[in-house]
């Protein structure tokens, strides 16, 4: 009788034992998965054995964007105290394409604009903050000429807080790689003006009479891609050269015309298809920048005239201006294949902010070809003026500005 009752106390003692050994056993585990490496917890604020202690990044409500605010809707403000947020003379890595007024451009009005969102506002620009949400991580731009203005830009906003000797730029083609070597972080810019492949993939060598885009095949690209925490991707003025372009889907050797719209369709389920097969939305954010506009023809904001963006100093006034060099066609594309993505990429629609801009293009104090303008074409700005690219200080750092706010937004603190 004994035995029987020792034996039932045992039975009833096992349930107990073995939950203890589960709540162990899962204790165990969480505490190795927060010291591993690949751990989110010990990639924010862990340390290898001889680092510093990471200090928390903390981003607080203050800092981030309200969830009503729309910051592509506002109107451009005039502010010359806090603009520009930094100088040709201060940021050694601007190209000559882009440095106006070191090319002669003697205006400088330019660059004294702020973007102001309506109803809220965007967080003031912190480069401290940005690499510090950076740290061991790598952020990429890519697509064309107009994104690595951008990328041009990134640098320059955070480069000043960097101490001489800990910073450096690398050209690796067709990458360029900014290094922040204390924080082991990065900031890149990859030449992909199609996204997917084309024969214009050099990056210095790609005016071609022909242009060729290889629909769906983007893995060259990709490869270069994959595992970076941030991505930031354009694609739109190299697609807008004709009507039709020359493109190969399915066979690599069956070269067929495709009007632009249908082509930039596929190429854009080709690039969603990559992300869904590779991208990790746990530990890799992805955005897109849409058209950035150009300002072809001044009949379009100036009835009567025939000229273009050479000589305008002020941005255009209203709420609804939309020119004819950004397509809704492509726009209509863009929002279509995002809405049917798997993974979250965040459309950063820029587009509207920078059709008011007609004053900040290089126009004819910029590259054509890789050399600034002579003085015969500069006395033909009708021929010559550049209303595509833009100069810095300028636009892009408003991109930016917002690009910031995004990474605020959705930065995760450690809770």
């Amino acid at each position: 009788m004994k035995q029987l009752s020792l034996d039932r106390r045992i039975q009833s003692l096992f349930p107990i034992a073995l939950a203890s050994i589960l709540v162990l056993g899962t204790a165990r585990l969480v505490l190795d998965n927060l010291k591993s490496n690949q751990s989110y917890v010990f990639q924010q604020y862990g340390k290898a054995r001889g680092e510093k202690q990471r200090l928390p990044v903390v981003v607080s409500p203050e800092d981030r964007i309200d969830e009503s605010c729309n910051v592509f809707e506002g109107k451009w403000v005039w502010d010359n105290l806090s603009y520009p947020l930094y100088t040709e003379e201060s940021c050694p890595y601007l190209v000559k394409q882009t440095t106006c007024q070191r090319n002669g451009r003697p205006d400088s009005f330019y660059k004294n604009w702020r973007w102001q969102p309506n109803g809220c506002n965007l967080p003031r620009f912190d480069a401290l903050k940005l690499l510090q949400m950076l740290r061991g991580k790598r952020l990429m731009l890519v697509g064309d000429s107009v994104q690595r203005s951008q990328f041009e830009s990134l640098v320059c906003l955070v480069q000043s807080v960097i101490p001489r000797g800990k910073k450096s730029l690398e050209r690796i083609p067709p990458r360029k790689i900014f290094k922040i070597h204390e924080y082991d972080a990065s900031i890149e810019y990859y030449w992909a003006p199609f996204i997917v492949e084309s024969i214009s993939d050099h990056a210095t060598n790609h005016t071609v009479k022909k242009r060729m885009v290889k629909l769906d095949a983007i893995a060259k690209h990709g490869k270069h891609w994959e595992g970076v925490d941030v991505l930031v991707f354009e694609s739109y003025v190299w697609w807008r050269y004709k009507p039709t372009i020359n493109a190969t889907y399915g066979s690599s050797e069956d070269v067929q015309e495709y009007n632009v719209t249908t082509a930039y369709r596929l190429a854009m389920e080709t690039w969603a298809n990559w992300l869904e097969s590779t991208i990790n939305p746990q530990t890799q954010q992805v955005y897109f920048m849409s058209m950035s506009p150009t300002h072809l023809w001044s009949w379009e904001w100036k009835p009567g005239s025939n000229e273009n963006c050479f000589n305008e100093s002020y941005p255009i006034q209203g709420s609804s201006y939309w020119g004819t060099g950004s397509s809704l066609e492509i726009k209509d594309i863009v929002e279509d294949v995002l809405a049917e993505l798997r993974v979250n990429v965040t459309l950063l629609n820029i587009t509207q902010l920078s059709e008011f801009r007609k004053d900040a293009h290089t126009s004819i104090y910029g590259e054509r070809k890789g050399k600034l303008l002579n003085k015969e074409q500069r006395a033909d700005p009708n021929n010559f003026a550049d209303c595509i690219h833009w100069c810095l200080p300028g636009v892009p750092d408003t991109w930016n500005e917002i690009l910031f706010a995004y990474l605020l937004k959705n930065h995760q603190n450690l809770s």
